[in-house]
């Protein structure tokens, strides 16, 4: 069943960190990839203009799991300006890997995170 994953990914897939939705969030990003039916959801707090708290909300596989698990542990507690600077390789690094036929999972992570910034920076105005 979880043949071709490494150990990091069975890991974040079994106990996924930052797993839920946010009420009082400052930033919610959005993004799903059609071809898979995944669909994710990643909500930040903002402080200082440092992420203190990220969550997020899944729809999708084991590697949706896990990059969305991954992409929340590595900007929590970073800069917004660091944040975006986390690129889909970093995904994949951070997971010892994904299969071939997974790969596009690490956009899932990114390209919310971005998103859920835009959001906060639009409602500060600074967008």
């Amino acid at each position: 069943m979880y043949e071709g994953y490494s150990d990091k990914v069975i890991e974040h897939f079994m106990s996924p960190q930052n797993v839920g939705s946010m009420v009082d969030y400052d930033g919610k990003g959005e993004y799903g990839d059609i071809r898979c039916g995944d669909s994710l959801t990643i909500y930040i707090k903002v402080e200082d203009h440092t992420i203190k708290d990220i969550s997020f909300l899944i729809f999708g596989c084991t590697a949706a799991v896990a990059t969305s698990s991954i992409t929340t542990s590595l900007a929590k507690g970073k800069s917004i300006e660091e944040a975006l600077r986390i690129r889909e390789k970093d995904i994949i690094e951070a997971l010892d890997g994904l299969p071939k036929n997974k790969l596009h999972c690490s956009v899932l992570g990114v390209r919310a995170l971005r998103n859920a910034i835009e959001d906060y920076l639009g409602k500060k105005g600074c967008v």
